[in-house]
């Protein structure tokens, strides 16, 4: 097994902080294999020392920026540009086979029957199912793939503009060629696909062994009580309708993660998202939304908005504040 890892790619000290969560939770559940964070050069010394406590190898790599603007700019996540970086995990040749994970996910039991699967194994993606999800893949590290994957980038760029554009390009048989590639999606289960279709999430979420956090919303973008041990965030974010999740992620967090950051910090000061309350609240662990800020949106872009679906069912176009416009024109 020791020719065998986890990988994952922390580029800030934001997404080494799920890394770090991400390494705990295999550590927890087990795994025989070998972890390995991949690290851009904006991860603090801080930070490093912390993941190199959690990763048995931590690899400072330099970023790979698709510098796709147009592309990026359709997904409006014009920071996936530096998961380009992601591809550097085909240069860790010292193992034979990988399985890659985003810092943005969380092990919920052990996933090691995932080295059985050959290159390149990996889940539908919720949003294109034809088109897998690069969250979580399996594959063989090759200087002779990464070259190839290089080259293709530079010829043909991304058609999204990140990884999972130009991965799904190059292993483009992956949806009709072997079923045996195509993992469950109980391990890549995303946000996105339990906000969409509830109740399937309903039926076979208990069977989740790793959970995806996609979306601009991270754990980490949240707080947390230690003492209600409650999350709080933002009411338009629909990963608000699965709070156990984040709660796994910030009890991880608080208790395995943030001891270790305190100690490397030192006196040094880095914000942990952890807010101490004197109040004392009964109950089980919940979410607590508070209002996010609204920006004032003009009428040509709010009926944009509209037309692309994408209506602010939580605020302006509330069905209370659309009946009460009815209401005054009606009157």
């Amino acid at each position: 097994m020791a020719d065998q890892a986890f990988v994952t790619l922390a580029t800030n000290d934001s997404y080494a902080k799920g890394a770090m969560v991400l390494g705990k939770s295999l550590r927890a559940h087990k795994t025989s294999r070998k972890l390995v964070a991949l690290i851009g050069p904006h991860v603090t010394e801080p930070a490093r020392d912390v993941l190199q406590k959690i990763y048995d190898e931590v690899r400072l790599v330099d970023l790979l920026d698709s510098k796709d603007a147009a592309h990026l700019s359709l997904m409006k996540r014009p920071d996936l540009g530096v998961t380009f970086t992601k591809l550097h995990c085909w240069t860790l040749t010292h193992y034979s086979k990988c399985v890659f994970m985003d810092a943005d996910t969380l092990v919920l039991s052990n996933v090691d029957e995932l080295f059985n699967r050959e290159e390149l194994s990996a889940a539908p993606d919720p949003g294109w199912p034809d088109c897998f999800n690069s969250g979580v893949f399996v594959f063989r590290p090759s200087i002779e793939t990464y070259g190839q994957l290089l080259q293709l980038c530079t010829e043909s760029g991304s058609f999204d503009g990140g990884d999972q554009g130009v991965l799904n390009s190059f292993f483009s048989n992956w949806s009709t060629a072997d079923i045996t590639k195509h993992l469950p999606f109980i391990y890549n289960l995303s946000s996105i696909a339990i906000y969409s279709y509830l109740p399937a999430f309903k039926q076979y979420g208990s069977d989740a062994k790793v959970v995806h956090f996609l979306g601009k919303m991270k754990p980490w973008n949240y707080s947390y009580d230690a003492t209600t041990k409650s999350v709080k965030g933002h009411s338009q974010d629909p990963s608000t309708l699965h709070p156990d999740y984040l709660l796994k992620w910030w009890h991880i967090y608080s208790g395995a993660v943030l001891p270790m950051m305190k100690e490397q910090y030192g006196s040094e000061h880095f914000y942990s998202g952890c807010e101490d309350s004197e109040e004392i609240h009964h109950g089980v662990s919940q979410i607590q939304v508070s209002p996010s800020p609204r920006p004032t949106v003009s009428s040509e872009e709010r009926k944009q908005k509209w037309e692309q679906g994408q209506a602010d069912y939580m605020g302006m176009d509330s069905f209370e504040n659309i009946q009460r416009k009815l209401d005054s024109f009606l009157n």
